[in-house]
């Protein structure tokens, strides 16, 4: 068992680290430059994931398995993780540099890598699809509100137009629409002409990788020396503290199974490529979350197997 998980973190993880390893060669060769980067950052985050997400949740039979003890468990914990990650925050010096912290530290790859994830092990992923929908609305919306108002770009700005502009981008945030669109699609059983169906599916497959790419290409290794030390503090919140703090209130709620699964990548899987698309987009220098990305899909390939192996061995999944 241990070591079919370990094989499995590691093909899942492994292919990510070298599509952006790829995307940093391609940058130091020149055939990606920063405005090119901008770019696909940009067409990521207008099109590609929104696509992504609304093909995920549109195809999802939330009326089937609805448990709202378990998304309601999600939407606190979700709460309560970006709590801490403020928290975290208020030690770094630097106020522009607070909202990539909180966003690296709290955001997890839960509907990218989740339904894989959880499907890998019990063959189908309606319990992720359920995590999903407690937290990754609520991953967008805070990450939006956090951003913006941190955002470089907002200084100056008067609190009463901060709100404003706060509020206008969670409202016309593309990953939010797609998010909506795709929970109304679910829940209305709206059928998919086969044209329609094709080609949101070939867009939002073009996300993850594009997304790593540019990550890649945007990581300066000169910039990411002076952020070892809050970055691994990243690394630890997110796949160990959060973890050994609610896994064991899970436990004590009863949730067992598929869903415990699902709850631990909630709380333990790396921070998700998607962060740097947005911070970029808000206008932050992305320094510390490309790093925070690339370092805690690295080590969550052994901290999530590490996890499912004491989950097994306790008997609870």
């Amino acid at each position: 068992m241990f070591i079919e998980n370990l094989r499995f973190s590691l093909n899942a993880s492994v292919p990510i680290v070298l599509m952006m390893i790829l995307g940093y060669i391609c940058r130091r060769i020149n055939l990606l430059d920063d405005h090119t980067t901008a770019k696909i950052n940009k067409f990521t985050f207008s099109a590609a994931l929104p696509s992504l997400l609304f093909m995920d949740l549109s195809t999802a039979d939330f009326r089937a398995v609805w448990d709202g003890r378990l998304v309601g468990f999600c939407i606190v914990v979700t709460f309560l993780s970006v709590g801490i990650a403020v928290v975290y925050s208020l030690f770094h010096k630097d106020k522009a540099e607070r909202g990539e912290i909180i966003q690296a530290s709290y955001r997890s790859s839960a509907a990218i890598l989740g339904i894989a994830f959880v499907k890998n092990i019990y063959g189908e992923a309606l319990m992720a699809a359920l995590m999903i929908v407690g937290t990754v609305p609520i991953y967008n919306i805070i990450a939006v509100a956090v951003l913006a108002a941190t955002s470089p770009e907002k200084k100056g700005e008067s609190k009463k137009e901060l709100f404003l502009d706060t509020v206008r981008g969670v409202v016309t945030n593309p990953i939010i629409i797609g998010i909506g669109l795709g929970m109304i699609w679910s829940l209305l059983k709206i059928p998919q002409p086969v044209i329609m169906e094709k080609t949101i599916s070939y867009m939002g497959n073009m996300a993850t990788p594009l997304s790593l790419i540019a990550l890649g290409a945007s990581f300066k290794t000169s910039e990411a020396k002076s952020k070892v030390g809050v970055t691994v503090g990243i690394c630890f919140i997110k796949l160990i503290l959060f973890c050994g703090i609610f896994l064991p209130v899970a436990v004590n709620m009863g949730f067992r199974g598929e869903k415990l699964v699902a709850i631990l990548v909630m709380l333990g899987s790396a921070t998700t490529g998607s962060c740097f698309v947005m911070v970029k987009n808000f206008g932050h220098k992305g320094t510390i979350t490309a790093f925070s990305v690339m370092l805690t899909t690295i080590c969550s390939a052994f901290t999530l197997t590490l996890w499912l192996f004491l989950l097994r061995t306790l008997g609870y999944i």
